[in-house]
């Protein structure tokens, strides 16, 4: 069988330029290479330890070590074929006409509540004491801060508008320009010191906080996670397998047998392993779904609201049925 590079990649490693079809159309089963971001989770190691192998595709995986640094060129620079994406970020992308179409398979999902914080040693800080305050996050159009906002915003009565976002990072989308109640952090400026220091009410963290000082603004932040997902169909998605939209009209067969070896790597997860909020196929996730694209067109995140079976292809909403 002749293996044919779905990466248009030299012997140094180059990626494609902005903009371009990396992925090379085959009209018979010949295998493809396709060149992946996908980050190392007890769900993943099988397929990431190549464990589980297949006749149609080879895995290039990126050397990255932790893969929201590689969502930006994932979406400015199309330069991977498949890969883990934050919700929020595929859906910017999708607004801005990127050409990705999501897999019905999260590889990252969990409780929200407890990434906002405070520092303790300046006094008690409530929801209800955000207006007008100064919250820190890593970027406006995270994910894990859209999910909070929405909560925050249903459950606690906030106004997002009401909230000085200050953010450390540009969005991902680069086509994408931050509202007016955003503002950048001073340049080589950090997150923690800023709010251990009084500069910052409070932050979101990316899951653990980091240092002792600090307390959930959200009383009972574990408890209030739990009871969410309950009303709301599972935990919140933080990230997605998405694919290139030209591999899923021309090699509908990669695109089942990506998600099959997803799939069985899952399966195969440790005794132990907390995969609970890993869940696969479109109606697992549709209500899910439903919130974050609610919640993004809220906060001015994207243009519109989608429909969730737009954002998969024909082949995509087969799978999982």
């Amino acid at each position: 069988m002749v293996e044919r590079s779905a990466v248009n990649r030299n012997v140094a490693g180059s990626s494609p330029a902005q903009g371009a079809n990396s992925y090379e159309a085959s009209a018979s089963p010949e295998r493809v290479t396709l060149h992946t971001l996908l980050g190392n989770y007890p769900t993943t190691t099988a397929l990431r330890n190549g464990l589980l192998t297949s006749p149609l595709i080879a895995f290039d995986f990126a050397d990255v070590k932790v893969s929201n640094t590689a969502f930006k060129p994932f979406v400015c620079e199309q330069k991977f074929d498949l890969g883990e994406l934050a919700i929020v970020t595929f859906l910017q992308a999708r607004a801005y006409g990127k050409p990705y179409l999501l897999l019905p398979a999260v590889v990252l999902g969990r409780g929200q509540h407890h990434t906002i914080a405070y520092n303790s040693e300046r006094g008690l800080l409530t929801p209800a004491d955000l207006h007008g305050r100064r919250v820190g996050v890593r970027s406006y159009t995270v994910t894990t801060g859209t999910w909070l906002r929405g909560i925050l915003a249903e459950d606690y009565g906030v106004d997002f508008r009401r909230v000085r976002w200050v953010t450390f990072e540009e969005p991902h989308v680069a086509e994408y320009r931050d509202p007016n109640i955003v503002e950048p952090a001073p340049a080589g400026s950090e997150m923690l010191p800023m709010l251990l220091s009084g500069e910052l009410d409070a932050a979101i963290f990316a899951n653990e906080l980091p240092d002792p000082r600090l307390k959930t603004l959200i009383p009972n932040a574990y408890a209030a996670e739990q009871a969410w997902a309950e009303r709301h169909g599972g935990a919140p998605i933080n990230h997605m397998m998405v694919v290139r939209e030209s591999i899923v009209r021309e090699r509908p067969d990669v695109v089942r047998e990506v998600y099959r070896l997803l799939s069985e790597s899952k399966n195969a997860a440790p005794a132990g392993a907390d995969s609970a909020d890993i869940r696969f196929g479109i109606e697992p996730n549709r209500q899910s779904l439903e919130t974050i694209i609610r919640y993004a067109v809220e906060q001015g995140l994207i243009p519109r609201r989608f429909a969730v079976d737009e954002l998969f292809g024909d082949v995509a909403r087969e799978l999982g049925q």
